[in-house]
């Protein structure tokens, strides 16, 4: 009996180690300036679409700041572009991405690989028709 209780205690202790493996502690939410104290940390970053600069082999979106003085930069390779939408849209959107934040050339970035690392928190402010055309 005492055999069944053990490993019952066991079975039990077990299952709780394995369920704590799993859950991950939330990622702390930071603005792009303390993104350098942060790099190779996934973290959520929160700021404003300054810029979006896309190339044939790449598309940049630069936070806050237009390049070269933007503090950090949303990187997004071609093979992922179709999962984002209209990237031009974001420009002046309030966004948080969430994910690994690394240094380029002394410049922070993060490489968004996933439309859900993505999330637009305030949009665009419309701009207004010119009367005169």
């Amino acid at each position: 009996m005492k055999i069944c209780w053990l490993a019952l205690a066991l079975l039990v202790f077990t299952l709780n180690l394995s369920a704590d493996d799993t859950t991950s502690p939330a990622l702390t939410k930071i603005g792009t300036d303390d993104v350098t104290n942060y790099v190779g940390k996934e973290m959520i970053v929160t700021g404003k679409v300054a810029q979006v600069s896309i190339r044939p082999n790449i598309v940049f979106l630069n936070m806050d700041k237009p390049y070269p003085d933007s503090p950090f930069t949303l990187v997004i390779h071609p093979a992922e572009t179709n999962q984002f939408g209209n990237l031009k849209a974001l420009r002046g959107a309030s966004v948080e991405v969430m994910g690994l934040i690394t240094n380029y050339h002394d410049r922070a970035e993060m490489v968004l690989k996933k439309a859900d690392q993505l999330k637009v928190t305030g949009t665009a402010p419309k701009k207004a028709h010119s009367e005169s055309q």
